[in-house]
């Protein structure tokens, strides 16, 4: 039993770790002068150094999530959106050192997004890009399209989308989220609010902070559509506090009133016996 228990710990801090891998947007220019081959998309440009099948991968898989992410959204994609001068750039390294050497990235990073510059970088190696790197990153990408660089949208809405469109992770919301409050782990949404996840020094709290993230947004997303969740969005990035777009989008009063429907409905949601036994020990 103590082995048994053990094990789902371990399974588990595994998938935990993978909520705080790849949160960090940054700023800069290519370190590292490739020599890049170069595959294009109707929305994508791949540059790639090695594996032209795996390039062509890519592409397939990023115009598939490009359309899906949009529509689950409720994002309205405008003429030309993404496409010809507009294409984002996805740069796959041969080997993570080269990535590292290119980005300057830390050794943590498996990948990278470019706001500004609506790049994505990795590597041929990094593990789960097709399915979480990938989407995740372009999520990143079209929820800032949307609500912009500036604006009151809290970090853990932008995380929470992100990771929401990765789809192991949006299978585990729920589970995270009743593990969290069966410990007494989750934070205080003002709490979670102040708090830049990138200045936390403590990697626990770290894991903690993304794994609510997602079961918030999931939970917003689930509770109206995505379509009124497209609404409070916006009235956050025209200047509305958290709060005000609550009230008017979600008729949610406050953030102490979210946090109460959030965990009201999380404990309410059938979950795993594996799982229990884990939030027990």
């Amino acid at each position: 039993m103590v082995t048994g228990n053990w094990k789902i710990k371990k399974r588990f801090w595994v998938l935990l770790l993978l909520f705080t891998s790849y949160q960090s947007p940054v700023t800069g220019s290519l370190l590292h002068a490739a020599s890049w081959n170069e595959l294009k998309g109707d929305h994508f440009i791949v540059y790639y150094e090695k594996d032209e099948a795996f390039a062509k991968q890519v592409v397939h898989s990023a115009e598939t999530y490009y359309g899906r992410i949009a529509d689950d959204l409720g994002y309205p994609r405008y003429s030309n959106f993404w496409q010809w001068d507009n294409r984002v750039k996805i740069y796959i390294y041969g080997t993570v050192e080269a990535f590292r050497k290119g980005t300057g990235e830390a050794e943590w990073s498996h990948g990278v997004a470019m706001y500004s510059k609506k790049e994505i970088r990795t590597y041929q190696s990094s593990d789960g890009f097709l399915d979480g790197i990938l989407p995740h990153e372009i999520t990143h990408l079209i929820f800032r399209d949307f609500v912009g660089l500036t604006g009151r949208v809290p970090i853990w809405i932008d995380e929470g989308v992100a990771q929401w469109e990765e789809p192991a992770k949006r299978a585990l919301a729920i589970k995270v989220a009743r593990w969290l409050i069966h410990t007494d782990k989750d934070l205080l949404l003002q709490d979670l609010t102040a708090k830049d996840p990138r200045a936390e020094t403590d990697p626990e709290v770290v894991q903690h902070y993304y794994m609510q993230a997602i079961s918030l947004v999931d939970y917003l997303i689930r509770k109206a559509g995505g379509k009124t969740f497209t609404e409070f969005c916006r009235a956050l990035r025209d200047g509305k506090s958290l709060e005000e777009a609550l009230r008017t989008t979600y008729r949610i009063e406050t953030q102490w009133d979210l946090q109460e429907q959030w965990k009201k409905d999380v404990m309410g949601q059938p979950v795993t016996d594996e799982l229990e036994v884990y939030a027990r020990t």
